[in-house]
């Protein structure tokens, strides 16, 4: 980053002589040393994949998890850091709880997005605070408006996504669902394919030891967002392991 001048990336609420905010393109840099979280959409439901990396083997089996719910409706899943992502989820909850009490239903996905990708973007406004370091993936279900999902990106900027990838194999994790056909496929074919994304993507020289979680929020789960029964996990698991091994047969050919 030769180009980055002196100082300018001492602030966030600075530019570069180029038009850059360098503080967002670090916070950037934090979600891509965290591992892959995906989201896939199909016709009947959302699923959330997580490359969970196991730091040490002394670690509680449930502890550092990435996948939270914000309501019963709304799941939300995060890629970086951990604290940062901690702090996204109870201001999501408690915006979902504040609309809650105001308008006596519960808060719509959309609604929920709109404000949590503006507070995240407040904190690339002012140089007193950083932005955070990490990107959030909200998903919802209802039988009015069908499956949902959205991405928010450590500047605040959201889209919404059939299918979506971020953490540090983002890439080839986009390129494996852009492959799908997600209007047309079920939760059960998404639960597979998540599955068999998260494993291949994996980098095992690099981190032996992870987990993926999954959680789903569809029809067959009544419109809650759930972590996957156990039977669903073993099939995601299962898909999984003989895709890499497939793929690594394919490499030694």
């Amino acid at each position: 980053m030769s180009s980055i001048g002196t100082g300018y990336d001492l602030s966030a609420s600075q530019f570069s002589p180029d038009g850059r905010v360098f503080q967002i393109d670090y916070a950037g840099k934090a979600v891509e040393q965290s591992g892959t979280l995906i989201g896939l959409r199909g016709k009947n439901g959302v699923v959330l994949a997580v490359e969970k990396i196991v730091r040490s083997p002394l670690y509680e089996e449930d502890s550092g998890s990435r996948i939270y719910s914000v309501d019963k409706h709304i799941g939300i899943a995060i890629a970086g850091l951990l604290a940062d992502g901690r702090q996204i989820v109870e201001t999501a909850r408690k915006e979902a709880l504040n609309y809650k009490q105001q308008f006596d239903r519960p808060i719509p996905i959309k609604v929920l997005n709109d404000r949590i990708s503006s507070f995240i973007h407040a904190y690339t406004l002012y140089s007193a605070v950083r932005p955070f370091g990490v990107s959030v993936i909200l998903a919802s279900y209802s039988p009015e408006t069908g499956p949902q999902m959205y991405m928010i990106e450590p500047s605040g900027s959201s889209y919404g996504y059939s299918g979506c990838a971020t953490g540090k194999a983002k890439q080839a994790a986009k390129t494996e669902i852009e492959k799908l056909k997600l209007a047309d496929m079920d939760i059960e074919e998404l639960i597979t394919q998540a599955g068999k994304i998260i494993y291949q993507v994996h980098d095992e020289l690099k981190d032996k030891l992870f987990k993926m979680e999954l959680s789903w929020v569809c029809e067959l789960s009544d419109g809650l967002h759930q972590i996957v029964p156990d039977e669903w996990y073993k099939k995601a698991y299962t898909a999984g392991v003989e895709s890499k091994r497939d793929d690594d047969s394919d490499n030694d050919i």
